[in-house]
C-alpha cells in the first residue's frame, strides 16, 4: 500500500492571521504531497517496505537498503514530519498548557515561559533549514528535552519521542514573513495545538 497525503484538520485559511492560507496550500499540496510521491516512487524498488508505516520506516532508517536510503531519509522524514505538523496547530489554539503536558514542562524547564523561550530561541538560531522539536528521551528515562534537527530528518532516526515540532524551513513562512523568521515563531505559538500535544505526551510516556 503506497502512502498518501493525509488531510489537513482545518481549512487553509484557519490559522489566520498568524499563518496565512497560501502558505498552508502550498506547504501541505506542493511540498508536503511532493515528499508522499518521491517516497513512493523510492519505495518501488523494494516494495516490501510499504508495509511499514512511515514513522516505522524512518525509525529504522539504518535498515533500509542503501539505494535509497538518502531518499527515505528526506522524503520519508518529510512525510513524517509535515503529518505530524498538522495535527499539533489548530485555529483557536495557543495560550499556556494545561494537564500533564503542562506540569511535565513546568517540572523540566521551571516555567512555561522559560521553555517557551528556549524552544523559540533554538528555532531562530537554527542555521539553514530544519526543525526544532520538544521530545521524550528514552535513554534518560523520557526525560523532556529540545532538539534542533537538519532538513527534513526526525527525532524518531535517534531514538526520541517527538512531542511538539516546529517546521522552520522558509518555506513554512516566507510568503507572509519573509526573512523575518522570529517573527513566524511568535506567531507561532497562538496555533500551538496544546490539547493534542497533551494526548502525544500522554501516549508517548
Amino acid at each position: 500500500m503506497t502512502y498518501i497525503l493525509p488531510d489537513l484538520p482545518y481549512a487553509f485559511d484557519a490559522l489566520e492571521p498568524h499563518i496565512d492560507a497560501k502558505t498552508m496550500e502550498i506547504h501541505h499540496g506542493k511540498h508536503h504531497a511532493t515528499y508522499v510521491a518521491k517516497l513512493n516512487a523510492a519505495l518501488e524498488k523494494h516494495p516490501e517496505l510499504f508495509k511499514k508505516s512511515v514513522d516505522e520506516l524512518i525509525s529504522n532508517i539504518n535498515t533500509v537498503p542503501d539505494d535509497i536510503k538518502g531518499a527515505v531519509r528526506n522524503h520519508g522524514g518529510g512525510h513524517s514530519n509535515h503529518s505530524f505538523f498538522w495535527q499539533i496547530m489548530a485555529p483557536h489554539a495557543g495560550g499556556e498548557p494545561h494537564g500533564e503536558i503542562g506540569n511535565a514542562l513546568k517540572k523540566a524547564f521551571d516555567s512555561f515561559e522559560t521553555f517557551k523561550q528556549k524552544f523559540s530561541d533554538a528555532a531562530a538560531n537554527h542555521f539553514g533549514s530544519g526543525w526544532v522539536w520538544l521530545i521524550l528521551d528514552p535513554s534518560e528515562e523520557n526525560k523532556l528535552a529540545i532538539m534542533t534537527t537538519v532538513n527534513q530528518d526526525s527525532p524518531l532516526m535517534f531514538g526520541k519521542k517527538p512531542i511538539l515540532g516546529l517546521d522552520v524551513w522558509e518555506h513554512a513562512y516566507y510568503l507572509k514573513y519573509q526573512n523575518r523568521r522570529p517573527e513566524y515563531i511568535t506567531a507561532w505559538w497562538n496555533v500551538a495545538n496544546w490539547k493534542k500535544v497533551n494526548e502525544i505526551f500522554e501516549k508517548a510516556k
